[in-house]
């Protein structure tokens, strides 16, 4: 499974994301609505992945609890799947502790699922399905 991107909770994206383009090069995308996980993304190509910064869109959204409880920083590890939701089935069928039991919808266009933190060792993991 390759790597799809490096989640960064992040609690205002204008006030974060110009230092990581200056940083590092290049430019983010335009801040993108995910209201299915009640964030504001945008994506910065680091050679070929990506790092994806994630703002709160609302104060009981699970990154606004990440952020009130361990502040800014990396969130989650994202891994590229051909099907999400067989994915999430099979990792269900060997024991591993899920969120979604089924994909839904993401960021460009993508489907995606999560797999709880318990299940590899305090990572949040993320699967994503290209479109």
């Amino acid at each position: 499974m390759p790597l799809d991107h490096l989640g960064i909770a992040v609690r205002n994206l204008a006030e974060r994301v110009p230092a990581w383009e200056r940083g590092l090069g290049g430019r983010a995308s335009p801040p993108e609505e995910v209201p299915s996980q009640q964030v504001r993304v945008s994506f910065l190509d680091v050679g070929g992945s990506h790092l994806e910064f994630l703002e709160p869109t609302a104060p009981g959204s699970a990154v606004a609890r990440f952020l009130d409880g361990r502040g800014e920083g990396m969130h989650h590890v994202a891994v590229a799947v051909p099907d999400v939701d067989r994915t999430l089935e099979e990792l269900a069928q060997r024991g591993f502790r899920l969120i979604d039991p089924r994909g839904r919808s993401g960021a460009r266009g993508r489907r995606v699922g999560f797999a709880h933190p318990s299940a590899f060792g305090g990572v949040l993991v993320e699967f994503v399905e290209a479109p």
